[in-house]
């Protein structure tokens, strides 16, 4: 058994997607569109197998995201390095994202930092 994909609803479909092409290497699906419900979507695949369909109709409720919550907290993406992380840290942190942790290594042994995307959802780079 394996998770097939992880889905986020989100209200910039297409500046999402961009975030994660430009910095994660995602290749994109083609838009799926419902014009009875407004709904549309993109599959995003990463190098692994992983997927990540990105979401958005018009009639979402955009809620506050507090970091300490219940419920799906983050996505994590591994990078293979120590050097991989720090890199894509300071490129995130130089183009203007909120770095919430800087790359350090955790009490739990993971090296890892932590930020924010374009929507405020909390992506954790790790080895």
């Amino acid at each position: 058994m394996y998770i097939e994909h992880i889905a986020m609803y989100v209200n910039d479909l297409e500046k999402v997607k961009k975030f994660f092409v430009k910095y994660f290497n995602a290749e994109c699906s083609k838009l799926y569109c419902n014009f009875k419900t407004n709904f549309m979507s993109y599959f995003l695949s990463f190098d692994n197998g992983a997927r990540l369909e990105l979401m958005t109709r018009p009639d979402m409720e955009n809620s506050q995201k507090p970091l300490n919550r219940t419920g799906f907290i983050h996505i994590a993406f591994s990078l293979g390095s120590r050097e991989a992380v720090d890199t894509l840290t300071e490129k995130l942190r130089h183009d203007g994202y909120n770095v919430i942790s800087d790359p350090r290594t955790t009490g739990d042994g993971y090296y890892e930092s932590c930020l924010l995307d374009i929507e405020n959802n909390q992506i954790e780079l790790t080895i």
